[in-house]
This record gives structure tokens, sequence and C-alpha cells, in this order.
């Protein structure tokens, strides 16, 4: 069982959601945390929420590397070292394949993939060099499955659990941990702050009005099943309502799960 207790953690994109539940949780759990998010004053709100727990906030574009290395350069600076990373920021576009243009894939795919590749890279040396340390990069259900209308966004979440996964291996004897986490149905900001495709027609609007209903489990729920699977080691963790059962579906019926998806929806 690992503690918590006096580990220095960075949490990308606490300016809500899921993010905001991890910092205020860390601190509840004695460690010291770097919060970062690209809304400068969703940040300042999230660490007056976490009390006189040692939190410090920062604003960040996960998107890019070059501000990434600087954020970890300056957390590295304040906190003299880090053990926990939580690249959790993230954005969701609805659009079909067909109606979504290429800008806004590559917008969606900076933040969501490209986000967690540098975060990981900015920290991964100190962790090496003290041999201790987590990777946690936050999937979805949709990196389980394939879902029609969010193919950028399974595209993203499929590449963060890919990427979690190979980290499996490469990490093996190092001291140091990848975890990746598999929320669903979270009852957060980023579905309804979701960015519709310019091309949006009724498609984009059914699906929208679907998904929104579906959305039940509190982020803070989430952070504690989060934390909780972090100090039992485990590697992969699933959280909120369908984790478990999507996961089920897609190892027991690979290839026919779109048509029970359809009929669950």
């Amino acid at each position: 069982m690992t503690s918590l207790e006096g580990k220095v953690a960075v949490v990308t994109g606490a300016g809500s959601g899921i993010g905001r539940a991890l910092a205020i949780e860390l601190g509840r759990r004695g460690a010291r945390v770097a919060i970062s998010d690209i809304d400068a004053s969703a940040v300042e709100a999230t660490r007056a929420l976490c009390g006189n727990a040692d939190v410090r906030a920062y604003k960040l574009d996960v998107s890019s590397a070059e501000e990434f290395a600087s954020h970890a350069e300056e957390v590295l600076q304040d906190f003299g070292t880090v053990h926990l990373v939580f690249n959790n920021a993230g954005a969701t576009l609805i659009g079909t394949l067909e109606h979504t243009e290429v800008a806004e894939i590559d917008w969606l795919l900076g933040i969501n993939l490209r986000g967690v590749i540098v975060g990981t890279k900015a920290f991964l040396p100190t962790m090496i060099a003290q041999r201790e340390g987590w990777i946690v990069n936050i999937s979805s259900i949709f990196g389980l499955v394939g879902y029609g209308g969010q193919s950028a966004y399974n595209v993203s979440k499929f590449g963060v659990r890919g990427l979690t996964e190979a980290l499996w291996s490469e990490l093996e004897g190092t001291g140091v941990n990848a975890v990746v986490v598999h929320p669903g149905a979270i009852d957060t900001n980023i579905e309804r702050a979701a960015r519709h495709t310019v091309n949006a027609d009724q498609v984009e609007a059914d699906l929208a009005a679907k998904t929104g209903t579906m959305l039940v489990t509190p982020p803070e729920v989430v952070a504690v099943d989060i934390l909780n699977g972090i100090e039992k080691g485990r590697r992969r963790i699933l959280t909120g309502k369908y984790s478990r059962s999507i996961f089920w579906l897609a190892r027991v019926m690979p290839n026919r799960y779109p048509a029970v998806m359809k009929r669950l929806v």
C-alpha cells in the first residue's frame, strides 16, 4: 500500500471536474500539489477550495511542449521533486468524421494526446533518476470502445491508453509506474462545454442530447477511486457508471459491441 502523504503531485486541467476533485482529495491526503489549467481564474478557484493544503496554481497550455517544459522546471524549482503526474487536461469534440474538419481534429489531439505525451516526457526524467514515480494518464471508456460521433475523441483516448500500456513495458524495473484511467459517464463540464464541429447537423445534436442524460457520476467519486487505485498498486483504473460494463463488453464482444452500445444509449 502506497501512502500519498508528503508526495508531490502535478495535476493538469485542474480548473474544474476531475482535475479539481483530484487536487482537493490529494490535499486532503497530505500531498503537495501543483495544479494547472489554461484558465488561470478557474485554477485559482480550485486552489482556494483546497484550504490549508500545500497547493500552488499555474497557468498552462498542455498542447505546447515549450510551455510544459517550462512548467516542469518551475514545479521542480518550487517543490524540489515530483512523484505523481496526473495528465488530466482534456476536451471533447462532437462530430462524425465526415463532418469534422482536419484542423478541429488537430486541435483536439493537441490537448488530449499531445498534452499527455509532452506532460509525461517533461517529468519522466526526474522520476527515473529518483527511481520513484507514477504517470497517471486519464483515458476514457471511449478509450475502450469506438463510439459514433466521437471519432476524434476516440482516437485521442485510444492513443492515451496505447501510450500508457506501452509504458508498462518500457518502465519495468525503473521504479516508475504508469497508470491508465477509464472514467465513464462523469458529471463534469467537459461534455457541457464540448465543441461541436463547424459542420454539425442533426446527427451531432441528437448525440449531444443522448450523451448529456448519461453523465451521472460525481467527479469526487472518480478522484477517490483513482487515488485508492494508485495506493493499491493498480495500473488500470475503471471508475464511473458503465466503465466496468464497457470494459468487459469490449473484451467479450470485440466485433459486435457497437450494436449493444446503440441499444444501451
